[in-house]
């Protein structure tokens, strides 16, 4: 499948934990240039009210889409001292982007026991984000870059904008380091346009029964366990449907449908994504025909729930 510009403008916008910002800002903005060509138009609640979280409303919702835009990253502690955001790899000589008031950023990231820290030549100033460096590499069989996660679960949410005409489209923040967004969220989707089922659109993990190039996953469960009756009627549609997929069983790990699990509605919900090895490194990998499963599936459950 042909990867377009506006994804990789996707890949290459920093939005770690907690400084979604800039990020939401050009997503809104391809949004509203967008919207006009979608089989519906939604209504859109974006702004301090939502912190920085962006709300598609299209007709009558049934069901709710979520992907999370914030990636992991590091913060800059005191001298040269690194905190990570969220959990990345640390691997040391790994190249740091960011900014401060005083300028552009690019460093190293140095690993000494159980300290991290940055070459950087001057002092950067506190609080500050870093995030990997991009290198965005694309052959016939896969993508692989840093953020794959979530980038790819955004671009299969905005794929799926095209031709939805029931249904919430949302995109989140806070994700990889602790959440924080979904509460006030579920609860003005619940006080606006009440819905029962959620899908989460992000990326998962290659594992010894997860593979490459066998489709999108499923997520039966990770460390936490979804509603066995809606995760059924999922794979049967998906079944029906002919798109390829596999099943995913973890003990680990955990999304915006932990989330939704956790709140006080009675909302059943499933994690649908595509898979990736190198998992919160700078090069993360994903097939291109999974990745294309994944924006077939959402296509076809919107639907069909």
């Amino acid at each position: 499948m042909p990867i377009n510009d506006f994804l990789k403008e996707l890949l290459s916008t920093p939005s770690v934990s907690g400084d979604e910002s800039e990020f939401m800002s050009k997503l809104l903005q391809s949004i509203n240039q967008r919207k006009s060509n979608w089989k519906v138009s939604p209504d859109i609640f974006y702004g301090e009210a939502f912190h920085d979280c962006i709300l598609l409303k299209f007709g009558t919702p049934r069901t709710a889409v979520f992907a999370h835009v914030d990636t992991i990253g590091f913060m800059v502690r005191y001298a040269n001292q690194l905190i990570p955001v969220g959990g990345p790899e640390q691997i040391p000589g790994t190249r740091l982007v960011g900014k401060d008031s005083l300028g552009e950023i690019s460093c190293k990231l140095l690993v000494e026991g159980d300290e991290l820290f940055h070459d950087f030549p001057r002092k950067i100033e506190r609080g500050t984000r870093l995030s990997f460096a991009q290198d965005i590499r694309i052959d016939d069989e896969f993508i692989q870059a840093a953020y794959l996660d979530n980038r790819l679960g955004v671009h299969a949410a905005l794929q799926l904008c095209e031709t939805i005409e029931d249904g919430w489209v949302v995109f989140t923040t806070y994700e990889e380091h602790g959440g924080g967004s979904m509460p006030f969220l579920l609860q003005f989707i619940q006080n606006t346009a009440p819905i029962k089922q959620a899908l989460i659109s992000d990326i998962t993990w290659i594992t010894d029964g997860v593979h490459h190039h066998e489709g999108v996953v499923i997520s039966i469960r990770d460390k936490f366990i979804p509603r066995k009756k809606f995760i059924d009627r999922i794979i049967q549609l998906v079944q029906q449907s002919g798109i390829p997929f596999q099943l995913e069983v973890e003990a680990y790990g955990g999304s915006d449908g932990r989330e939704v699990q956790f709140s006080s509605y009675a909302i059943d919900w499933c994690f649908i994504g595509a898979a990736e090895d190198q998992v919160h490194s700078p090069d993360e990998k994903v097939s291109l025909r999974d990745l294309e499963s994944m924006i077939q599936v959402y296509h076809y459950l919107l639907k069909e729930l």
